[in-house]
């Protein structure tokens, strides 16, 4: 039987990105996190806060040992995978792929001298200086890489002779018009992401373990991020989708089930598709649509049937667009009750109040689900073009019939790689609990048992 080497190379790196998202988005989202804690805890004078950063960058540290593997993986499949990609492209995604490379080692080695360098300054701002390169490191990491996603989506910076892209400027590459919606949007979902993980985490174990300071206290920081975030995340889907509406209409009308052009388009949730491509069991919002895509409830949004059918995105992206948005408005939603409560000074009982509790600790795994999503509708969104406009994605893919080899052996790398992982956290915290290190502090710093850090 012969292989379809498309489906497989879409698979393999299907596979590749599904898993490498999750330690990326850590890689990018947590550092902020270790950052913010640690400094309130030095201008407070908190043991708590500081105890945070120091069992968050624990994990940290585990996450970016895979998601090292996961990147090498990816720069590997990009030879092996889409060698007719490479070739085309090479020249111009080069400069971000080292850029991010730099970027990468720029964030480790500073996150190296962090970590071996707890309680070795005088002064603790010294050592809180230290986040601030290995943040900036992570963010830049994503850009760059992203700049490489909106390269795809909306190639610039060469001329196009003879088959070939000539003439080549990098730098306009990198700064094509998807660059500043894709940065946005994928900054701010890490960021979201990696505080509903870390605000998962503490209220998951005040439900096991009742409520403590150190968990309290984590728990009030990190949803105070994720409803900035959120607001800001909200705000970049806002710019992403004026930015599909001008520059990828195909994308935005597949997403929308938007078939026909029309001004006043409605914007729809849910529902399903019949035979005929008749939309079924939808909640229609009048006129959002176009509000959404040009600011104007009465603007014109092109349909799906202006274009080829042979260049239209699936229509499955509509699912994943609306799990996406939908998973990220709960989260608005979440962190919004939750200060709600602590508005009306229901601090007693948003403590006991384990459906709250319940309801943070989900958003954890929601988090990634929406970031997953997000991922694939961008590159399902895209089809059938790897870059839009000038190779379509079965122009691109290798045609060895090795590929399915290749799939099912990097399936088993990361069934290794994430069973890995899971045990080493769980053996890093489990066996040392928050409450173990407090009280050791303590043991340590008996004048300091009456300050803020030292109450449990």
């Amino acid at each position: 039987m012969e292989i379809d080497t498309v489906l497989w190379s879409r698979l393999v790196t299907g596979l590749t990105l599904g898993f490498h998202v999750i330690f990326a988005t850590l890689g990018v989202g947590i550092p902020l996190m270790i950052a913010i804690a640690e400094l309130i805890g030095i201008r407070k004078k908190d043991h708590h806060y500081i105890l945070m950063a120091k069992r968050w960058s624990r994990g940290f540290v585990i996450s970016v040992a895979v998601g090292v593997v996961t990147g090498t993986a990816i720069s590997l499949q990009l030879a092996l995978v889409w060698p007719n990609f490479m070739k085309l492209a090479g020249n111009v995604i080069a400069l971000p792929l080292f850029m991010e490379v730099f970027a990468f080692f720029f964030e480790a080695i500073f996150l190296g001298i962090y970590l071996y360098t707890w309680d070795r300054f005088k002064n603790p701002y010294l050592h809180w200086l230290l986040t601030i390169p290995i943040v900036a490191g992570a963010g830049m990491s994503a850009v760059f890489i992203t700049t490489v996603n909106g390269f795809m989506n909306t190639p610039g910076g060469f001329l196009m002779e003879a088959g070939q892209f000539v003439a080549v400027n990098p730098v306009q590459a990198m700064l094509n018009t998807a660059t500043f919606s894709k940065v946005f949007h994928v900054l701010s979902s890490a960021y979201l992401t990696g505080a509903a993980l870390l605000a998962g985490i503490a209220a998951f174990a005040m439900l096991r373990k009742g409520v403590s300071a150190y968990h309290k206290k984590g728990l009030n920081l990190m949803m105070a991020v994720v409803l900035l975030f959120s607001l800001f995340n909200t705000l970049a889907g806002d710019v992403s989708a004026k930015f599909l509406a001008e520059h990828q209409p195909e994308k935005l009308a597949a997403a929308e089930w938007h078939f026909e052009t029309e001004r006043g388009a409605d914007l729809i949730l849910l529902g399903w598709l019949n035979a005929e491509h008749e939309v079924i069991g939808a909640l229609h919002l009048s006129k959002v649509l176009s509000f959404l895509a040009f600011g104007d409830f009465n603007a014109e949004v092109t349909g799906l049937n202006e274009f080829p059918l042979d260049e239209r995105p699936p229509l499955l992206v509509h699912y994943l667009f609306d799990a996406m948005a939908g998973i990220g408005f709960t989260l608005l939603a979440v962190s919004s009750l939750y200060f709600l409560l602590l508005f009306l000074k229901k601090r007693k009982e948003l403590n006991l109040n384990k459906w709250m509790l319940r309801m943070v600790a989900l958003s954890a795994p929601l988090a990634f689900l929406a970031v997953e999503m997000g991922w694939f509708y961008a590159e399902l969104g895209r089809q059938p073009w790897i870059i839009r406009g000038y190779m379509r994605v079965e122009e691109a893919a290798t045609s060895s019939p090795s590929v399915r080899i290749l799939f099912f052996v990097f399936l088993l790398l990361y069934i290794v790689l994430g069973t890995i992982c899971v045990l080493v956290l769980r053996r890093l915290f489990n066996n040392n609990p928050a409450e173990v290190e407090i009280e050791k502090w303590l043991k340590d710093h008996p004048d300091k048992g009456t300050e803020k850090g030292g109450q449990s």
